[in-house]
């Protein structure tokens, strides 16, 4: 399978280029060369590798920000759904992921290495898929601390100054919008376990992903965003418009198994929310049934959401068959994560013609997001979505704005980054928090403090970064975009 062969090669050492002369005692230059020494990085390694835990639940933010978003609730372990105040650190994405597609960047622009690297795609088509992987990484790191190196940030320079907000985001959309006009008719980039090399569907993933960032610079930017809106929506490639462009990622099994699987392989840590739950039960939106594991009834039994450890393990002592995040057949080993979707995408455009950005027609743009979404849970049936569409709860007669929010919001289940960005920006729905929160503030966290190692690393600029958090380096300081 070409996806297990890819992987291999990353955990290969020969899976580089290297000198093929041999040492001699009678010269000194070579008795001081390593033959297995790593000279040349094969990129396609190093896209294989950084792509290997693209939008799983491990993943920045993803976890955490499911459960500040109440998709999920914690089933023994609860410090997290209580808003313990962790000292989350960037340092292994900016030396794992993030490294591996700078380096692809680095060896496909240097004279030296360009002709090796040239071997696994395109120099341009290289560098254009890694930029915009960087940027999705960076997207996802801004929107979990707030400012943040980026414009210094994998240049070997010692202490990076931490960029605006603003500035990472205007950094972003530039990356995305240049990446897709690089991309060349040459080879294609090897390694490539999402797409497989198909640029067409990395143009509407990056198209996408800007009418996203868009949207979530509306009420702080609204200018802007529309502008960017507007540019992606028309830009070369389009928008991810059907189901069989979504990005995703299949995993082969064995070794490399789904992770959220994993997640279920041996341990019962989290369930799905009885806020979530309660959500799609009240709209009677049967995709409830592929989100979460019904019981022997085909019943969805929802954890509540933030209690106590001890009330938590009381719980689930007495209601043992309670849902776990997916049903069955969506959490195999071999089973597919998804990343970016068509439903994401006319979600997206639902609200940006309701917000006057596009002369498009929110309710046709809503309903086929929604009807994408079914569709991909494979729950999709036409009567029922015809009533469902309809129903009073679901319907764009009232209250358009928010009911295109709560969709998108229940669109981006299990994705925690996602969710808990969107509901951070809109307010949708109306979360409450936990009585039982352990933080003073008793709040729903806004953001991730910074790492500890940061104030004595590079401590300049991370004081000048929290000295623009109004409230200093809380979880309670609202970042850029969160008005």
């Amino acid at each position: 399978m070409k996806f297990q062969k890819n992987i291999l090669k990353v955990l290969t050492a020969t899976s580089l280029l290297i000198g093929a002369s041999s040492c001699k005692l009678d010269d000194f230059g070579d008795i001081n060369k390593n033959p297995n020494s790593i000279l040349v990085p094969v990129t396609s390694s190093l896209l294989t590798n950084a792509l290997l835990d693209f939008g799983t639940p491990s993943s920045t933010g993803s976890l955490n920000g499911a459960l500040y978003c109440q998709y999920f609730a914690e089933t023994q372990y609860t410090e997290t759904s209580l808003y313990a105040t962790p000292q989350i650190a960037w340092d292994g994405i900016y030396a794992g992921g993030l490294y591996d597609l700078q380096n692809i960047i680095n060896s496909n622009t240097n004279a030296a290495t360009a002709t090796y690297a040239a071997l696994n795609g395109s120099n341009n088509n290289q560098i254009a898929l890694a930029r915009i992987l960087k940027a999705y990484r960076l997207l996802t790191m801004t929107d979990l601390w707030g400012d943040m190196p980026a414009s210094e940030a994998l240049l070997e320079i010692v202490k990076p100054k931490y960029d605006t907000q603003q500035e990472v985001y205007n950094l972003i959309f530039k990356e995305l919008k240049e990446s897709i006009a690089q991309f060349d008719a040459g080879a294609i980039p090897k390694g490539d376990i999402v797409h497989n090399g198909n640029l067409t569907r990395w143009r509407k993933f990056a198209n996408t992903l800007r009418m996203i960032m868009a949207l979530r610079i509306s009420k702080v930017d609204p200018t802007t965003g529309k502008t960017q809106f507007l540019d992606a929506l028309a830009s070369t490639g389009g928008v991810i418009d059907a189901n069989e462009d979504n990005t995703a990622l299949t995993y082969p099994g064995g070794a490399y198994k789904n992770p959220w699987f994993s997640l279920y392989d041996g341990r019962k840590d989290y369930a799905v929310s009885d806020v979530f739950t309660n959500i799609m039960i009240t709209n009677q939106d049967a995709r409830i049934n592929a989100m979460a594991q019904p019981n022997s009834k085909g019943e969805i039994v929802s954890f509540p959401y933030g209690l106590t450890r001890d009330d938590a393990i009381t719980y689930a002592n007495g209601h043992a068959d309670y849902s776990f995040i997916f049903e069955q057949s969506l959490r195999q080993a071999t089973s597919t994560n998804q990343i970016l979707t068509a439903s994401h995408a006319y979600l997206a455009r639902a609200e940006a013609a309701q917000l006057g950005w596009t002369t498009e027609n929110a309710a046709n743009m809503y309903s086929k997001g929604i009807e994408m979404s079914w569709k991909q849970w494979g729950v999709f049936d036409q009567a029922k979505f015809n009533t469902f569409i309809s129903s009073d709860n679901v319907s764009l007669a009232t209250s358009a704005l928010t009911k295109i929010q709560l969709q998108r919001y229940v669109a981006f289940y299990p994705n925690g980054h996602m969710g808990w960005s969107e509901w951070r920006r809109t307010g949708v729905p109306a979360l409450v928090a936990t009585s039982k929160a352990t933080n003073a503030s008793k709040a729903i966290p806004r953001r991730y403090v910074y790492g500890a190692n940061e104030a004595t690393l590079n401590g300049t600029n991370f004081n000048a970064a929290v000295g623009r958090l109004s409230g200093g380096n809380t979880q309670d300081a609202k970042i850029w975009w969160d008005k």
